[in-house]
Order: C-alpha cells, then sequence, then structure tokens
C-alpha cells in the first residue's frame, strides 16, 4: 500500500515541545497516526543522590504552569518518609495554593490557548488566531483571561511572596502564613473572578450549541478514567483517595489509597516518544487505557463541593444521561467547571477563622527510607514516589506525571480526529488545525520548565513512501 506522511511540526498553543505525524493512504484518508513528544527531562535521574528533604524545592522547577502540585505531592513524600502531618492552617493554605494554581493553569488554557479556536473560528487567519487576536477582537474577553490567570498566581504570591516555583510549602506544613492584610485583598479578587469564569461557561456552552455534532463526534471513544475523591466520592483536588471507573460508569476501585499506585497503572514505552504509554494495571496493556484530568474528574466524582459548581455538574451529567461523557472537547466544559469550584472555594477557605493562624508546620526527622505523595495536578493525577538509604540519601525516584498517563488516549484522539477532518489531496491549514487541537483539549505540559520564546514556524511535508517530498506548506 502506498501511503504518505504529513508531518505537523511543531504542536502549537500547548505548553511545550510535541509533533505529530499523520500516514496517507493513496485515496487521501489518515491511515494512522503518531503524537511525538520530542523532549527528554531527566528529573528523576538527576535527584538520585540528593537528601529527600531537597526535593520540595527541586521539584516546582519540574514545571512553571503547575509548580504547586509537585511541591505538594513531594512534601507528602517527604511527610511520609517523616510521619508526620500538617497542622489545620497549613492544609488550609496548601489547598488554598492548590486551587490557585489549579484555576491560573485553566484560566491559560481556556482563554489563552483554546479560545481562539471557539472566538475566531478553526479556520480563521492562522497569524491571528492566538491571544493577540483575541484581543484585537474581544479585548474584554482577552484581559478578564489574563487576570483571571493573575488572580490564580497571587494566592502563592500573597502567602509564600512568590508567584512560580513557590517555595514556601514544606514538610509538616508551611513555612509563611497569611496575613490579614493579604487575606482581604484575596478576597475583595472574587467577584471579578467568579464573574470571569462564568463568562467562559458562557462562551463554550454557546459553541456547543452552536457545534453540536461537532462537540459530540470530537474524539470521542470510550475509554477508563482515574480521579480522586472524597470519602463520599466528592471531587477532591488536594487530598484524595483514588477512584477507578469504566468507560460505562462501574466503579471498578474505590477509596484506594495513592501510596498503592503501582497495583494499579503499570507503564510501557514506545519507540516514537519520550513519553511512556501508561495503562490500568488489572485490564493490561491493549485494554487498560485510560485518561486523567478534568474531564476524568468530573466522570468519577458522586459531587462536586460548591453549589454554582454543583448546578453546572448536573447539567454535565445530563450529557449521556448520567454516564461517563467520553467526548475528548468536554474537557474544555470540565475545565471551567473546576474553575468555578476553585473560585467558590478559595472564599470559603479565606472566609475560615483559623486561615491566618500562625500555628503552621509541625516538624519532624528521616523515620523510612520510602514515600509516596499525590495530588491532582490541572492536567490530572500526580504521583511521587521516593525511595533512601538509612541516611535520607535518594536512591529512587519516580515520578508519573499526568500528561503521561494520557498520553495513549491523546494518540488515540488525533487518529481519530485526523480520520475525520483531514481527507483528499489539497490539505487545508484549518483541517490540521483541528488536529492540532484535539491536543489542546487535554491541555498537556510537556516541557514543564522550558519555554520557547519568539517565532515558532509550523512546517507541514507532505511525502511519498519512498521520502520524495511532494509538497511543503510553511506557517509562521
Amino acid at each position: 500500500m502506498d501511503k504518505r506522511k504529513i508531518f505537523i511540526s511543531p504542536v502549537t498553543r500547548i505548553e511545550g515541545h510535541a509533533n505529530i505525524t499523520l500516514e496517507m493512504n493513496e485515496d487521501g484518508s489518515v491511515h494512522d497516526a503518531q503524537f511525538h513528544v520530542n523532549e527528554f527531562r531527566g528529573f528523576e535521574k538527576f535527584c538520585e543522590g540528593r537528601m529527600y528533604t531537597e526535593m520540595p524545592t527541586i521539584t516546582p522547577r519540574i514545571c512553571g504552569i503547575c509548580p504547586t502540585s509537585h511541591t505538594l505531592a513531594s512534601v507528602k513524600a517527604c511527610e511520609m518518609i517523616q510521619g508526620i502531618k500538617p497542622t489545620y492552617t497549613a492544609n488550609l493554605l496548601r489547598r488554598l495554593m492548590h486551587i490557585g494554581q489549579n484555576l491560573s493553569s485553566h484560566a491559560l488554557s481556556f482563554f489563552h490557548l483554546s479560545a481562539p479556536d471557539f472566538l475566531l473560528g478553526y479556520d480563521s487567519d492562522p497569524a491571528k488566531r492566538n491571544i493577540i487576536g483575541v484581543a484585537e477582537k474581544f479585548p474584554d474577553i482577552a484581559l478578564r483571561g489574563i487576570r483571571l490567570r493573575k488572580f490564580g498566581q497571587e494566592i502563592s504570591e500573597r502567602i509564600t511572596g512568590k508567584k512560580i516555583h513557590i517555595m514556601g510549602i514544606v514538610p509538616g506544613g508551611m513555612a509563611y502564613p497569611l496575613t490579614e492584610e493579604n487575606r482581604k485583598a484575596l478576597l475583595d479578587w472574587i467577584p471579578e473572578a467568579k464573574q470571569t469564569v462564568l463568562l467562559g461557561l458562557n462562551i463554550i456552552k454557546k459553541f456547543h450549541e452552536e457545534n453540536g455534532e461537532m462537540v459530540q463526534s470530537f474524539a470521542s471513544s470510550p475509554s477508563l478514567y482515574l480521579g480522586t475523591v472524597g470519602p463520599g466520592g466528592e471531587h477532591e483536588l488536594y487530598d484524595g483517595k483514588l477512584r477507578f471507573m469504566d468507560e460505562e460508569g462501574v466503579i471498578l476501585n474505590d477509596q484506594v489509597s495513592p501510596e498503592r499506585y503501582l497495583e494499579f497503572i503499570a507503564e510501557r514505552s514506545v519507540n516514537w516518544s519520550y513519553l511512556k504509554y501508561p495503562y490500568y494495571k488489572p485490564y493490561g496493556f491493549e485494554k487498560g487505557i485510560y485518561r486523567v484530568g478534568p474531564l476524568a474528574r468530573l466522570n468519577v466524582c458522586s459531587r462536586m463541593k460548591t453549589p454554582l459548581a454543583q448546578d453546572e455538574f448536573e447539567q454535565f451529567r445530563k450529557i449521556n444521561g448520567g454516564r461517563p461523557v467520553h467526548g475528548t472537547f468536554y474537557y474544555h466544559y470540565t475545565r471551567l467547571i473546576e474553575a468555578l469550584s476553585d473560585v467558590e472555594d478559595a472564599e470559603r477557605i479565606l472566609n475560615d477563622k483559623e486561615v491566618t493562624s500562625l500555628h503552621i508546620q509541625h516538624h519532624g526527622r528521616w523515620n523510612y527510607e520510602e514515600g509516596i505523595g499525590s495530588s491532582e495536578a490541572p492536567r490530572g493525577t500526580l504521583f511521587h514516589h521516593y525511595k533512601t538509604d538509612e541516611t535520607g540519601k535518594l536512591i529512587n525516584v519516580n515520578l508519573l506525571i499526568a500528561t503521561g498517563q494520557n498520553n495513549p488516549c491523546m494518540n488515540r484522539s488525533v487518529l481519530e480526529v485526523a480520520r475525520q477532518y483531514v481527507k483528499g489531496e489539497n490539505i487545508k491549514e484549518g483541517m490540521l488545525n483541528r488536529v492540532e487541537s484535539t491536543i489542546r483539549c487535554y491541555d498537556p505540559c510537556l516541557s514543564c520548565s522550558t519555554h520557547a520564546i519568539g517565532k515558532m514556524p509550523m512546517v507541514i511535508e507532505l511525502k511519498d513512501r519512498k521520502g520524495n517530498l511532494l509538497r511543503s506548506i510553511e506557517r509562521y
């Protein structure tokens, strides 16, 4: 069979660097697709030999978007090694910082990276189809999106003095308290933040109404789901237990301690990507494909913890008659429902009389040789697993990142959307943008602490099986 290839490099409007290869049949249909993550970090290896106590200051550097999630997973692993728990006020401040980071990340994903498609159109001029183009045509929406992200970062800054790569979360609690002045300043921002999230919800729901067929059919293959929930099955980002659910909504495992994650999750390498292929261990590699992140969390949870988010959650659950919603496009909607919950929960925490208490840290020392910590990062369930020698020096580090867990489904989703939209000899840029937007649904964090500045050209080359160049398209 004579096959040709379309190479999309780089995938744009995501955090990190990746390529997509589309393998074409003679009739112009898509035969196969592969999502390549072409960068290597090596964090696990170069942490070996360091003291475990250094990890809460090293791991925020893994990611400029979700440093708090990494820090929380890290300190929880350290607390397991020490055998201690944080104070009540420390837990309040950690929750506040964590939902602030979640809110900031979701604002970036929706308003900066994905909204250009919703507001300007998938087939619009790619030179304008970005946050700058949105700012020119919809200045109020762009400004609100920027300020919502700023509010999320402001929470960390008001507590620790830093917006990114925070340093104040330590084993046993927090290094810094929240002052009354900063508490009031954050509370004053709540009404605006809530209004902006509701605006985002109106934008995405209007898009759903006007593009119902596309939304329903966009990479809609079923999968398993993983998320953390509270004791009653409620949505829980900070300190939940694992819940696995199948494609029909049957709970496979519930209230599983994150410390047991290796009983349920295994990984396999693939030869076209530095990103591994995790899978649900009891089902095996072929049948164990699962998803994490906002869509997974709202599929597995029984309810939201805040009233406005619960109202939206009930609407979401009606989409598929109460069963899991599989359409990948719904990641955007669930991301905004979580953002609404974040704002409401931030208001609750800021009104807790203990949030400004100075009782913020318990102290401990090395007692055990192994520690496992977990949190729900914006993109899904995150695990940090440390093993030490008798001096507390790290001999093994395993980091299971949310984006990695979504990798098998991202590859499958790219193939589904490519087969739906990329057809014929005349390959248009808008077709390829829809393929790229599949990855933006998942909002992957690929480069972590690495960022690209300046022009990022996209070069699409159509070659025959022998490697002869048939056509080349460049986009800047």
